[in-house]
């Protein structure tokens, strides 16, 4: 089985390097394209995968396509390589606003798969939101499910949830390291070391996430853990609510998936 990457930005690159890491595939049914040739050939040097010399070329040899390039250029890679489109090609894309409609509509056959991952796939901490077209069999979803698994956890949604999906995942890590920076910017405040303040903020956030997932406690029980009547925890919620920041972080979901919605 050939799988072929367009694309070698940050979350391809991260799926490219989970798989080599894993035993799923061999790097020689890696095929890579990217307009900037160093970065695959780069990795042709180091892992031994194969580098494509055109878009074309690698979705004729490919078994599974993952398209992970920008929303605004989709449209034109697809016309691109529609030719070499079959009906048992399986092509995956790594896109918010491109629906599985859309990429039908453009490419006329295959099998399409929407997947939604996060940066955190790069250390193979990522979580990677899946849906299916009709065509796709199961064993084709326990492919996708292979792939996606050597660099984190997967959810399949419906196709109607997974802008939201985006929003919550993909897009948080970003608000995450806000919330990182201005946990450790207080610490430096009141005089912590800056190395220090990232650790102490980074491992509590982490090990908060990590808290969630694998005790299966809400998250609110979680809190009032920490919470000690009239102690410095809820004295520091106090002010969290009184500006509002539970209100924000819902308003940049929302703000985050109607964005999603307007792309293509």
């Amino acid at each position: 089985m050939k799988i072929g990457f367009i694309g070698a930005g940050n979350m391809g690159m991260a799926l490219i390097k989970g798989i080599l890491k894993s035993d799923f595939v061999e790097a020689e049914d890696l095929i890579l394209y990217d307009p900037v040739r160093e970065k695959v050939e780069g990795l042709e040097r180091e892992f031994g995968t194969v580098t494509a010399k055109d878009n074309l070329e690698l979705t004729e040899k490919s078994d599974v396509v993952i398209v992970a390039v920008k929303p605004n250029v989709y449209d034109e890679v697809l016309k691109e390589i529609r030719e070499k489109v079959t009906e048992e090609k399986i092509i995956i894309t790594i896109a918010p606003g491109i629906t599985i409609d859309h990429v039908k509509k453009l490419l006329g056959r295959g099998k399409i798969v929407r997947t939604i991952p996060n940066t955190p796939a790069l250390i193979g901490e990522g979580i990677t939101a899946v849906t299916y077209s009709e065509e796709v069999k199961e064993e084709d979803k326990e492919l996708v499910r292979k792939i996606f698994s050597t660099c984190g956890e997967i959810v399949e949604i419906e196709e109607k949830l997974i802008d939201v999906a985006m929003a919550v995942s993909s897009c948080s890590p970003a608000f995450v390291y806000m919330f990182i920076e201005a946990l450790a910017d207080g610490g430096v405040l009141l005089g912590l070391p800056r190395d220090v303040a990232y650790k102490l903020a980074s491992k509590a956030v982490s090990g908060a996430g990590s808290m969630v997932f694998k005790t299966g406690f809400h998250p609110g029980q979680l809190k009032d853990m920490v919470t000690s009547p009239g102690g410095t925890t809820i004295e520091g919620i106090r002010v969290l609510e009184k500006s509002g920041m539970r209100s924000a972080v819902i308003e940049a979901v929302i703000a985050a998936y109607q964005k999603a919605k307007g792309l293509k």
